[in-house]
């Protein structure tokens, strides 16, 4: 069983994937399960916590304190609305500026989730 907006990843060929309809049975690529990726909780000392900065009422500017070397770096960044109704990705290689700006009127918050190439999968929850 896997549930909406996991993540997992196939350890043979790192494809990862994520659920947009949960279901039943179990995801295989190469020929193996696939790990279920489990969301680690980032705090403000931590390279993979998102600094919101406000621009506006609604408008938000996100970055984090991360290396971005070829060896090492964030993949993808989520916006994803406390109601889980509203998701915002923006992919990143390991040679760009790692923010991004959303306009945001989620009145009950958000959560910040990326995937780190080493580390894996990372939340920042902003109330």
């Amino acid at each position: 069983m896997s549930d909406f907006l996991e993540l997992y990843r196939c350890n043979l060929c790192f494809h990862v994937v994520e659920i947009c309809k949960e279901g039943a049975g179990e995801l295989v690529c190469c020929g193996e399960k696939m790990e279920k990726l489990e969301e680690n909780i980032a705090n403000p000392d931590n390279a993979h916590f998102a600094n919101i900065e406000n621009i506006s009422d609604i408008e938000k500017k996100i970055t984090f304190n991360h290396p971005m070397t070829q060896e090492h770096y964030i993949e993808f960044v989520e916006i994803i609305s406390k109601d889980l109704k509203h998701i915002k990705r923006k992919h990143f290689s390991f040679d760009d500026e790692l923010e991004m700006t959303i306009k945001c009127n989620c009145k009950n918050g958000f959560d910040v989730r990326l995937y780190c190439n080493r580390d894996g999968v990372w939340k920042t929850e902003i109330n």
